[in-house]
């Protein structure tokens, strides 16, 4: 059981639902120095 954060109003949860809308992982990924899929992700978050 991990922490989660509801996708609706933004409340920290532990149950898979909340506010009958489904939860989400808050933790970002796990930092790696040889990330093979980082300049995918600037891509798509800055555009380009």
């Amino acid at each position: 059981m991990r922490l989660r954060r509801c996708t609706a109003c933004g409340a920290y949860t532990l149950s898979e639902t909340h506010c009958s809308v489904g939860s989400a992982n808050p933790h970002p990924p796990r930092y790696s120095a040889e990330d093979k899929y980082a300049s995918y992700r600037r891509k798509a978050r800055h555009g380009g």
